[in-house]
């Protein structure tokens, strides 16, 4: 079965159900997981604009809420819990984990364009990933 879990958190609803149904299929199964939160800095007008100090103040408080996903999920009996915090564009970053048997995430997440669609995000996953996707619906 499945032996390293990737779950991707943007805080969104959907992102904690799925987060929510990850932690399930690790204590079912035994895995590891990793919850990953990437800073996705294509949103900023310019490179040129895109100050990295406040990149790194955003990477700071991101960690601290997935030290308590973390929490929640050794809580739940997860043995083997990661937390990953990136900053770059999510499609890339959420498909380069080659440990990975399975990615999970949420079929929407907080861009309101990207909700016209499955998911830009999720829907470029299913398309790249060289593992199994689960899709979670909220």
């Amino acid at each position: 079965m499945y032996k390293q879990i990737i779950v991707a958190v943007d805080f969104s609803e959907p992102s904690k159900v799925a987060l929510a149904r990850a932690i399930k299929l690790a204590t079912a199964t035994g895995a590891a997981l990793t919850i990953v939160s990437v800073i996705d800095n294509r949103s900023t007008t310019s490179v040129a604009t895109y100050d990295f100090k406040y990149a790194e103040q955003l990477k700071e408080e991101i960690t601290k809420e997935l030290e308590e996903s973390k929490a929640q999920a050794e809580a739940q009996g997860v043995q083997d819990v990661r937390i990953i915090v990136e900053v770059g564009s999510p499609k890339i970053i959420l498909t380069s984990f080659e440990e990975a048997d399975v990615i999970v995430c949420g079929a929407t997440g907080l861009n309101a364009t990207e909700r016209l669609f499955i998911g830009s995000i999720s829907e470029t996953i299913v398309r790249r990933a060289t593992c199994d996707v689960l899709i979670v619906r909220s």
